[in-house]
């Protein structure tokens, strides 16, 4: 059996290796167009930050130890056609011009995302840089070593960290997004509060509810971003206003969302019968809404590649779906979320409750006991959980991987005030804050009338 495995970060690299020691007599030909494998993009920001010293850590697997498993290593080859009738792949190898034609059995698409570059005047100009992969980071370290001012375009969490990241490297730094709140996929307006007024007594400049129109430059080097408000001189501008899925190779040959994120069925398979994808090339199954949605996270990713590969020969292991589950550590605070929040249930038309509560966690009698800010969005007719939310300056983050296992297999509210945790007054109260959490929900909803 051949199987050609096209792209090598994250869903790339679990495939192919779980394939090696699944089927050691298969042929396996992974085609990558850098010059590395599985590098962790969400390790970025505390690489440029300085708190990583080894970017050799950043990477959990290497082209000389996937040809010890028996991979074929096609690195620096860019594939630029699939012919998916007769089942081949045209490819050019980068360093010698050369064109590869190869034949597959089966197709794995592991090609990921790019970051979107909006159509910008000026967007070309030297000191422009896109945060996305090894390379990248390490042109971002060399040219921020010269500059004194930097601009982040993109309140996502890859422009926050390296917001701060600059911040602490004594740079003076101005954020811009066109929303009105930072990080606003991901927390409601009273968690982001908290690290907009943060970031505000830090000297960050937030320059909100603008979109840049265009970036001039002196000698084709970046020297001002202009908005549709204002102008901010700079030295050094990083694009980070999202990602798109990385799928030209296959449009029109596979089934697709609008925005080019192949479709799979539970078991990773595309509409076409040799072909699988995984991995930010893809859109996943949203639980909390039960459809598809484009979701590019490294931990959606390893997970697919993974069942990519153990259902390549038949439907074995179904994916059960994500909560888009993630998680941030900005300056002393940490925070995350699950599922959906009010901000995006109210977007995609969703009816839902939510309550917000504040606590300690832990009792007031140990010698400290930090506020706990924490979240919870649910269907107000079902009681079911679909999201949550949890700030802190305590590590209580592990909190939302919890609500997240209890959305996958539908908690309801009345279950989460109720669940059995442990209490050990180190680490939490005698009731959980989710306890309480779901306590207060119920009183937010009719109760059953008995007779």
């Amino acid at each position: 059996m051949k199987i050609a495995v096209i792209g090598s970060t994250h869903a790339g690299t679990a495939a192919a290796t779980t394939i090696a020691n699944l089927y050691p007599d298969s042929t396996i030909t992974v085609y990558e167009r850098n010059d590395n494998v599985s590098f962790l993009s969400c390790g970025l920001a505390l690489y440029v930050g300085g708190i990583v010293d080894d970017p050799q850590g950043l990477f959990y697997s290497s082209p000389e130890e996937m040809r010890g498993l028996g991979i074929t290593m096609k690195i620096q080859h860019d594939v630029h056609d699939i012919d998916t009738d007769r089942q081949f792949i045209h490819a050019t190898n980068l360093v010698t011009g050369e064109e590869v034609t190869d034949d597959y059995d089966k197709l794995i698409m592991t090609t990921g995302s790019w970051p979107v570059t909006p159509p910008i005047k000026g967007i070309n100009l030297d000191n422009v840089l896109l945060a996305k992969n090894y390379n990248q980071a390490n042109t971002i370290i060399e040219r921020a070593e010269k500059a004194e001012r930097v601009t982040v375009v993109g309140a996502g969490y890859i422009g926050v960290e390296l917001v701060e990241a600059f911040e602490k490297a004594g740079k003076q730094v101005t954020l811009i997004d066109g929303a009105e709140r930072i990080l606003n996929k991901y927390l409601d307006a009273e968690f982001t509060h908290e690290i907009e007024t943060d970031f505000h007594n830090r000297g960050i400049k937030l320059a909100l509810t603008q979109t840049v129109e265009r970036i001039e430059g002196q000698n084709d080097s970046v020297n001002k971003v202009i908005t549709d408000k204002d102008e901010y001189e700079t030295d050094l501008v990083i694009m980070c206003v999202g990602f798109r899925p990385n799928t030209e190779l296959l449009r029109g040959k596979v089934d697709m969302l609008d925005n080019g994120a192949i479709t799979v069925d539970e078991y990773m398979r595309t509409s076409n019968p040799s072909i699988f994808a995984a991995g930010d090339c893809c859109a996943v199954k949203y639980n909390p809404t039960g459809g598809h949605a484009y979701i590019p996270l490294a931990t959606n990713a390893v997970r697919m590649g993974t069942l990519a590969a153990r259902n390549l020969l038949e439907p074995t292991i179904a994916n059960v779906g994500t909560q888009g589950t993630s998680g941030l550590h900005i300056y002393d605070l940490n925070m995350a979320s699950t599922g959906l929040t009010e901000t995006s249930a109210s977007l995609m038309g969703f009816h839902v409750k939510n309550i917000t509560i504040e606590d300690t966690h832990r009792p007031a009698f140990m010698p400290t006991a930090e506020n706990v800010k924490v979240k919870v969005t649910f269907d107000p007719d079902t009681r079911r959980l679909l999201g949550a939310q949890v700030i802190s300056k305590a590590d209580v983050t592990q909190a939302i991987n919890t609500i997240s296992v209890g959305i996958q297999q539908g908690m309801t509210i009345d279950e989460l005030a109720f669940v059995d945790f442990f209490f050990q007054p180190h680490f939490n109260q005698p009731w959980n804050f989710l306890n309480k959490a779901g306590l207060a929900a119920l009183r937010t909803v009719k109760q059953p009338e008995y007779v």
